[in-house]
């Protein structure tokens, strides 16, 4: 997406036919104009001087973001340079500007309202020169209001330009008000001349109650106070995304030739070695090869304790080294950084816009038009009906300055960036506006189970040595360990990294083994001090050992609870069993709770068996688990579940990818790859369960303020535009004096505004608020007609399946199969019940799984 700064937008009306302009040009597949940011976003393959041309034949100006000149090499060597451009078109400026023309203003129009008002209506005494005097009354009066227009020029030249290309907006509204005023007062001086020298004072006295110049300068000033205001709220709306850009750091020690050398953040190249020492920010992402320490990642994830770092941990840019001296080296720079990231992703969602804003853009295209012509219409309709000119014309200015464009084309953008900045701050990215709509509507949630659920990394939750073995030693559970780690040091099976990991951790010494001998889909034998050592699952280790009742109790126990339990013999006697399980996240089971009260369903996916995946699925407290899922099926059981409401799929792996672009909202964990993050429209940054349930509060929390804010802007307008024209006037004697009304269409877009900050105080980790939301569409659980399914099924007893990943391998075998719909296989009990659609051989199944090096025993 390309992004251009634009200029001479001043409301909802003028972002519309930037958007319509632009989005006529020859290659241009999408554009989306923020008022917010004066910023554009055009996707296609039109040239940004096509871009430049269409917005300035709109009456508006535009240019590229960052320097058009650069080449693509240049750009990427300048990373700080566009940070900088990036945050000098955040500051705010306009807000100096509007209150020093306020100040100006203020100054001639309290001597005005002194003359007019304080004179006319509580007989405040004046000079002497103007007893009786009541053309130099009205010349003064002219050339004060004249004084306060010109300080206020730019809502002229910028309405009647957009009148003149047929694109009225919302300062030509102000314009032809203030100018009706105005015009008509000097219509009423000059007849007041003209009685004057015909003798008539009874004329003269009434021509002074029909100057309105009060109006046409109290009416620039009131808009200029509300627009002051506007843009200082508008400012805050951007204030996360202003911190963020702050946080990024302008240098770098980095070690060439052997010397430490401070150089410009934007000259580290990738694989250069920089240093950080305590307390100073981390210059671009690296892994870290020397030292160790504490990182504060706060700035990043939301997260205020510090995560301990050693080597071969990555750090991310703009975070805090806090205790130890650390050297790294540069794997991303420049653009490619986590923050530089992150600052593009709040970026490019602040310049693209949600789906809701579509009514008040329609609406906003025709506004500014229809409101003119209402105005005309007003001002007929009362000289029709009777009335001097002077009351038909104030009801018609009136309904042109109280009638606020503003506040629809705001409702939703100033919203939309304050959840987004909200989010940021909490390590949450929505990647589009349209993204931080969609997901508190989403109805059903589907986990991933290894990495989003559960930690993804095997460790050993149990240690139960035969005490029969070890009753001369000590130490039972540390023996068994010491006998399991020395066998397994030379596997590189994942179980067998747990066993490495808890030993390391419990810091027992691990002996030399000779012979050692991978036995594929069953286990591991090895010589361990003279003694033949036998590791694998219960089906290996039984063919040398004798195993007691109450191992096979024990080991069955922990198949139940989704844990893989391994056996170690020595000789001819069993020593013990780990377990070894895929833990899960200490805050997955409240997260699950969360989105539950939420009236979300929640769906564990997972390639496991059926009984670990259900252990797994009743500790995490989920409503189903879908298990036996193939990495390349998770795509189609998301759009099984599509047909029963809106889907978020949650992933963190190549093989999410899918299923995250098929589901309606992608949510990626952080820590995952990066195939599934740019797969995503949500990225949660802290790679927490818990972050799930407060992206969709914070949505929610952002789709009430944006309903708040419609609701206001049309009840405002809706309401407005009747009394102003005077419709009460005939039964309720109401009319509304044009000053009151520009005062009113000031606030309207500062309570927009106001509103949409309301956010910043959203707790989006509280629950307490949590409600079920209304859904067009019921969660039902598709069951199948028994027509679809055939009961016929058949019981294959196998050998030599250690772990989930043979259970997936002999799956995706006989799933491959045309007679056989599914297939439910279990390494623990060893077997596979096949659910067949058709008839097939049991010769045509055996041969297919020991194809994949498994031994079929039998087939019932």
């Amino acid at each position: 997406m390309k992004q251009y700064t634009v200029t001479g937008m001043s409301c909802a009306a003028c972002s519309a036919r930037v958007e319509k302009a632009v989005s006529k040009v020859d290659g241009v597949t999408s554009c989306s104009v923020s008022l917010l940011t004066n910023s554009m976003g055009v996707e296609g393959s039109a040239t940004d001087a096509q871009i430049v041309e269409a917005v300035e034949q709109a009456g508006y100006g535009a240019s590229p973001k960052g320097t058009a000149t650069e080449s693509e090499n240049d750009k990427a060597n300048n990373s700080l340079e566009q940070l900088k451009a990036a945050q000098d078109a955040l500051v705010d400026r306009e807000t100096p500007k509007l209150r020093n023309r306020l100040i100006a203003s203020l100054i001639f129009l309290v001597v005005l309202m002194y003359f007019s008002m304080g004179h006319m209506m509580w007989g405040w005494p004046l000079p002497e020169f103007f007893n009786g005097n009541h053309v130099a009354m009205g010349l003064l009066q002219l050339l004060l209001t004249v004084a306060v227009m010109v300080i206020n020029q730019k809502f002229f030249i910028s309405g009647f330009k957009g009148l003149i290309h047929g694109a009225p907006n919302m300062d030509t509204l102000v314009a032809l008000g203030s100018a009706a005023s105005f015009g008509y007062s000097v219509y009423a001086l000059f007849a007041m001349t003209a009685a004057q020298v015909n003798g008539d004072m009874d004329a003269v006295m009434s021509y002074m109650h029909e100057f309105y110049f009060e109006s046409a300068a109290m009416i620039l000033a009131l808009i200029t106070v509300g627009k002051m205001l506007e843009a200082h709220s508008k400012g805050k709306t951007t204030d996360a995304l202003k911190s963020l850009m702050q946080l990024a750091p302008k240098t770098a020690t980095v070690v060439r030739d052997g010397v430490e050398q401070e150089i410009s953040v934007d000259a580290v190249k990738k694989g250069d070695i920089f240093v950080v020492r305590p307390g100073e920010n981390i210059p671009v992402d690296g892994e870290i090869i020397d030292g160790t320490t504490a990182v504060n990642e706060s700035a990043l994830t939301g997260e205020s304790i510090p995560v301990d770092k050693q080597p071969k941990d990555a750090v991310s840019a703009a975070t805090v080294n806090q205790s130890g001296f650390i050297k790294c080296r540069a794997t991303r720079v420049g653009e490619d950084t986590t923050l530089s990231q992150i600052i593009q992703m709040v970026s490019d969602a602040a310049a693209t816009k949600a789906p809701i804003a579509k009514i008040a853009d329609r609406v906003s295209g025709v506004f500014v038009p229809a409101v003119i012509t209402i105005a005309i219409i007003t001002i007929i309709a009362w000289l029709i009906a009777g009335e001097t000119v002077g009351f038909a014309l104030a009801r018609g200015i009136s309904v042109l300055v109280i009638s606020c464009p503003c506040a629809l084309g705001l409702a939703t953008p100033v919203a939309i960036m304050v959840g987004n900045g909200k989010g940021a701050k909490s390590g949450i990215l929505f990647k589009t506006a349209a993204s931080l709509e969609a997901t508190g509507r989403t109805q059903i949630v589907a986990l991933d189970k290894t990495g989003t659920i559960t930690s993804g990394e095997p460790k050993v939750t149990d240690i139960v040595p035969d005490e029969t073995f070890f009753e001369e030693t000590g130490n039972n559970a540390g023996a068994l360990l010491a006998i399991a780690a020395s066998v397994e040091a030379k596997s590189e099976h994942p179980l067998a990294k747990a066993i490495m990991e808890r030993a390391k951790t419990d810091e027992i010494a691990v002996a030399e083994v000779t012979d050692f001998s991978a036995v594929v889909g069953n286990g591991l034998t090895a010589i361990l001090a003279g003694k033949m050592i036998k590791a694998g699952n219960l089906a290996f280790v039984s063919k040398f050992v004798k195993v007691s009742d109450d191992m096979r109790t024990k080991a069955v126990e922990f198949s139940k609870e989704g844990k893989t339990p391994l056996f170690f013999a020595a000789d001819d006697r069993l020593c013990g069993i780990i377990a070894v399980a895929d833990t899960i996240k200490e805050d997955s089971p409240e997260a699950v709770r969360q989105l539950k009260n939420m009236g979300i369903r929640v769906v564990m996916l997972t390639g496991d068996n059926e009984q670990t995946a259900n252990a797994i699925g009743k500790q995490a407290g989920v409503d189903e688990v879908i298990a036996g899922v193939l990495p390349d099926g998770k795509e189609a059981v998301i759009r099984k579940l599509k047909k029963q409401g809106r889907v978020a799929m949650v992933g963190d792996g190549i093989n999410d990818a899918p299923a995250l672009t098929r589901a309606d909202m992608g949510i990626a964990i952080g820590a995952g790859s990066d195939v599934a993050i740019d797969a995503a429209d949500v990225v949660l940054m802290k790679s927490r369960l818990i972050d799930v349930p407060a992206a969709v509060r914070l949505s929610r929390a952002t789709l009430t303020n944006i309903h708040e804010n419609l609701f206001w802007a049309f009840f405002y307008n809706v309401i407005g535009i009747p009394l102003a024209a005077g419709l009460w006037y005939p039964l309720l004697g109401w009319k509304l004096n044009p000053m009151f009304g520009a005062a009113a269409m000031s606030l309207s877009s500062f309570c927009v505004v106001t509103n949409a900050l309301r956010l910043n105080l959203c707790r989006v980790y509280d629950p307490k608020h949590d409600r079920k939301a209304t859904s067009d569409r019921k969660n039902k659980t598709d069951k199948p007609n028994e027509s679809e399914e055939k009961s016929m099924t058949k019981t294959m007893n196998i050998e030599g399946m250690m772990c989930g990943h043979c259970e997936a391998r002999v799956k995706k075998a006989l799933e491959a199969l045309d007679a056989v719909s599914e297939a439910a296989v279990s390494h623990e009990s060893g077997t596979a019940v096949v659910t067949l659609s058709s008839d097939i051989s049991d010769e045509k199944l055996k041969e297919t799984v020991e194809a994949e090096d498994y031994k079929v025993t039998s087939i019932q």
